[in-house]
C-alpha cells in the first residue's frame, strides 16, 4: 500500500521506512526481533541502496553480489529489503511473517524467500557461508574468466552481529579467509553491545578490530553505523581491496528510532507494544498507517530498473564470451544450474565396472579415493578438501591443484576447522558452479553438525567423507572411534548415509552422492581393508536401493542377517559357517538405510521376509537396528565407548564376529523365534 500524500525524503527516511515496517511487522506477527532491524537500517541503506549489485527480478542472476544476513533473527530487516527494492515479496507476505506457510518464516529460509541466498539464524553460520560464497567466486572467476572478459566478478556481502562473532565458527571461517585472501568479502559488524542476555561487556570484551587484522584482514574500525555517508565511504574504501576481507565495525544503537526502548535489550526479541510503536511513530514524524510507505521512498528504493540494467549490461558482456569462448560459455551455465556433465551416466558406468575389476581387499577410504581420481578429470566442478586430515581421508588425488591465496585449484587445504569446512561448502553451494567434498574423521562429524543439518535443511547436496568410521581406528582409543555417530546420522532428516562394504559399493554411493544434488550425503569409510564382494550385474544394480540380498542359500529360509560397511564380511563369513552346518541364512547388505526406506513394500518385503528372524550387526549402538529386525531380533554392536588396542582385539572384545553372529542365528533358532 502507498500514501497519495507522498513527502520529500532524504536517505534517512529511507532508513525510517525500514525501522517502521520491522516494528511493525513485528507488532503484527506478536513475536520477533525489532532491535536489530531498526538498529542496523542505515547499514542496509548505505549497502543496499548504493552498492548492491542485484535484479529482483530475477534473484538468480548469476553475477550478483551476494548477500548473508548472519545474524538472521534480524530476518525482518531482509524481507523489508527485500520487499521495498522489487523482489516478489507484498506487504501481505510482511504482514504474514512468522505465521505458517508464509513467505517470511521467523529466519530466513533459502527456497522459501526470493532473494534469501542463504538459510540462516544459527549464528556464525552465515558468516563462514559467506566465506564459502566468496571462495566460489574466486574459484569461478579463475576457471572462466579470460583477459577482456571478468564475467565473474561480484562481491559477497554479509551483516553480522555480536552473537556471530562469539560463536567459535567466526574463528574457523574468517582465519580461513584472512589466509586466503578473499578480497571480494566485505562483513559489516552491527557493534551494538547488546545480546539476549543484555550488555555483552560481562562475556564478550574481545578487541574485535585487532582480532581481525591479526587474520589478515582490511579493517575499518569506529564507523558511525548511524551515518549513511560514513558507512558508504566504508564499503567503497573495502571495495577497493583486492588481496583482504573487510571488516567495517559499526557502531549502532540496537532498536535506533524506538522511543523510549532503544538500547535496551527489551527490545532485541519482542515486540515493542502498542504504545511504543505509537510514540515511535511520533518520534520518527512518521504519520502513515501500519505498512503504509509513502510513494516516493517506494520508488527511491525500487531497484528493478537498475537491476535489469546490470543483468543486461552482464547478458551483453557473455554473450561477447561466448563468441570467444564457445566451449566454456555453456560449460559455465551448465555448472551454475547445477546439472550433472552430459555424458555422467558412462562416466558412472565406467567408475563402477572400474571397481568391480577390483579383487583383493580394499579399505572404503582408498576406494573412495580410486572414485575420487576417476571422478575429477570428468566432473570439474568437483571441489575437493579435507580439514588437515587429506592423507588420512584419502581424499586428494594425484593431479590435485590445492587453493592458495595466489591461485585457484579445486583442493582446499582447511586446516582443523571441520565446523567451518562444513559451512563454507554449503555457502559454496549456495553460490552455484562448484560441487564440494571434503573428510574428516566420522566421531570429529560432530564439530561440524550443524553445518551437515543446516545442508538438509537447505537441500543442499555437500558430500561428506567421513572415514575412521568404527573401533577399528584401533590403538587410537575411545576419543576417536565413533560408536553412536552412524545411527544419529541416519535419524538426520534429509541427509543420506552410505556405508559400504566394498570398492563396489563405494563407488556407488559415488555416484549416488553426485546424483542427489537435494540433499547432502554422508560417506562412512572404512580405513582397514575390506574383501571385495562377488555380484552380477543385477546384484550391482541393486546396490541402489541401499539395501539387497548380497547372498542367499538354496533350500529353508532359516535367518536374515543384516550388515553394513566392514561388518558385512562378518557376515558372509558365518554364512558360510551356517551352511556347514545346514542352516541356510541369507546375506543383506545395507549401505544406506534411507536409500532402503523409501524403496516400495515390495522390495523391501522381498529383502527381508516377514516372519524370518532377523539379526543386525555393525559396529556401533544397537538401538537404532530393531526398526529392522524388530523386538524379537538380535543386533550385534557396540554399546560403549571404545578402548585403546588392536581392530581385531576390539572387534573380538566387543563380540563382534563371525562366531556371535553364528551363536546368535543358533539361539534363535534353537528358540524357536520368528
Amino acid at each position: 500500500m502507498t500514501s497519495a500524500h507522498p513527502r520529500e525524503f532524504d536517505s534517512t527516511q529511507l532508513a525510517t521506512a525500514i525501522r517502521v515496517l520491522a516494528m511493525d511487522s513485528v507488532q503484527h506477527a506478536k513475536s520477533g526481533h525489532p532491535g536489530m532491524p531498526m538498529g542496523m537500517a542505515d547499514i542496509a541503506v548505505a549497502l543496499w541502496h548504493r552498492h548492491l549489485r542485484h535484479n529482483p527480478a530475477d534473484p538468480g542472476w548469476f553475477d550478483r553480489d551476494r548477500f548473508v544476513l548472519s545474524n538472521g533473527h534480524g530476518s525482518t530487516l531482509l524481507y523489508n529489503l527485500l520487499h521495498l527494492t522489487g523482489y516478489d515479496l507484498g506487504v501481505e507476505d510482511l504482514k504474514g511473517a512468522r505465521q505458517f506457510g508464509s513467505r517470511t518464516p521467523g529466519h530466513p529460509e533459502r527456497g522459501v524467500t526470493p532473494g534469501v541466498e542463504v538459510t540462516t539464524g544459527p549464528l556464525g553460520q552465515g558468516l563462514a557461508n559467506g566465506v564459502g560464497m566468496a571462495l566460489a567466486e574466486r574459484l569461478m572467476a579463475a576457471q572462466f574468466n579470460r583477459p577482456g572478459h571478468a564475467i565473474v566478478d561480484h562481491h559477497t556481502y554479509v551483516f553480522a552481529g555480536d552473537g556471530c562473532l562469539m560463536e567459535g565458527i567466526s574463528h574457523e571461517a574468517c582465519s580461513l579467509a584472512g589466509t586466503l585472501g578473499l578480497g571480494k568479502l566485505i562483513v559489516l559488524y552491527d557493534d551494538n553491545g547488546v545480546s539476549i542476555d543484555g550488555d555483552v561487556r560481562g562475556w564478550f570484551a574481545d578487541d574485535t578490530p585487532r582480532r581481525f587484522e591479526s587474520y589478515g584482514w582490511h579493517v575499518v574500525a569506529n564507523v558511525d553505523g548511524h551515518d549513511i555517508a560514513a558507512v558508504d565511504r566504508a564499503i567503497a574504501e573495502s571495495k577497493a581491496q583486492s588481496l583482504r576481507p573487510s571488516l567495517i565495525c559499526c557502531k549502532t544503537v540496537i532498536g535506533k528510532g524506538a522511543a523510549t526502548m532503544a538500547g535496551h535489550k527489551d527490545c532485541h526479541g519482542a515486540p515493542l507494544g502498542a504504545e511504543e510503536v505509537a510514540r515511535t511513530r511520533l518520534s520518527l514524524d512518521w504519520p502513515y498507517p501500519p505498512f503504509e510507505i509513502p510513494d516516493a521512498i517506494r520508488s527511491a528504493w525500487d531497484a528493478t530498473e537498475a537491476g535489469r540494467k546490470r543483468q543486461q549490461d552482464w547478458q551483453a558482456r557473455f554473450e561477447a564470451y561466448r563468441a570467444h569462448y564457445p566451449r566454456e560459455a555453456p560449460e559455465f551455465e551448465r555448472r551454475m544450474v547445477g546439472r550433472l556433465p552430459d555424458d555422467f551416466a558412462e562416466t558412472a558406468r565406467r567408475l563402477v565396472e572400474q571397481s568391480r575389476g577390483k579383487t583383493e581387499p580394499v579399505a572404503a577410504r582408498k576406494a573412495s579415493l580410486d572414485a575420487i581420481t576417476f571422478l575429477a578429470g570428468r566432473v570439474p566442478e568437483l571441489i575437493g578438501g579435507s580439514a588437515d586430515l587429506s592423507a588420512s581421508n584419502q581424499t586428494i588425488w594425484k593431479g590435485a591443484a590445492t587453493v592458495t591465496r595466489e591461485s585457484g585449484g579445486d583442493y582446499v587445504s582447511y586446516g582443523v576447522r571441520e565446523f567451518a569446512m562444513a559451512a563454507m561448502m554449503n555457502g559454496m553451494l549456495c553460490h552455484g558452479g562448484l560441487r564440494p567434498f571434503a573428510g574428516t574423521y566420522l566421531v570429529f562429524s560432530d564439530y561440524a553438525r550443524n553445518a551437515l543439518r543446516m545442508a538438509a535443511l537447505m537441500g543442499l547436496g555437500a558430500i561428506h567423507v567421513l572415514t575412521h568410521d568404527s573401533i577399528s581406528v584401533g590403538p587410537d582409543g575411545p576419543t576417536h572411534q565413533p560408536a553412536e555417530h552412524l545411527a544419529s546420522l541416519r535419524l538426520m532428516p534429509g541427509l543420506a548415509l552410505w556405508r559400504p562394504c566394498d570398492a563396489v559399493e563405494t563407488a556407488v554411493a559415488w555416484v549416488m552422492a553426485l546424483e542427489q544434488t537435494q540433499h547432502p550425503t554422508v560417506l562412512a569409510l572404512s580405513r582397514q581393508a575390506m574383501p571385495c564382494q562377488v555380484r552380477d550385474e543385477e546384484l550391482v544394480a541393486a546396490i541402489r536401493r541401499g539395501g539387497y540380498v548380497l547372498s542367499a542359500e538354496a533350500g529353508p529360509l532359516e535367518a536374515v542377517i543384516i550388515g553394513t560397511g566392514s561388518e558385512v564380511a562378518l557376515a558372509m563369513d558365518a554364512q558360510a559357517r551356517l551352511k556347514a552346518l545346514g542352516i541356510h541364512v541369507r546375506v543383506v547388505s545395507m549401505p544406506s538405510t534411507g536409500h532402503f526406506d523409501r524403496q516400495d513394500q515390495d522390495w523391501r518385503s522381498s529383502v527381508l521376509p516377514p516372519g524370518v528372524p532377523r539379526i543386525a550387526v555393525e559396529a556401533g549402538v544397537t538401538g537404532y537396528w530393531y526398526k529392522y529386525v524388530g523386538l524379537d531380533g538380535l543386533v550385534i554392536g557396540v554399546d560403549s565407548y571404545g578402548h585403546s588396542a588392536p581392530s581385531d582385539d576390539l572387534y573380538a572384545h566387543f563380540g563382534v564376529t563371525a562366531d556371535a553372529i553364528v551363536a546368535a542365528v543358533m539361539n534363535i533358532r534353537n528358540s524357536g523365534r520368528k
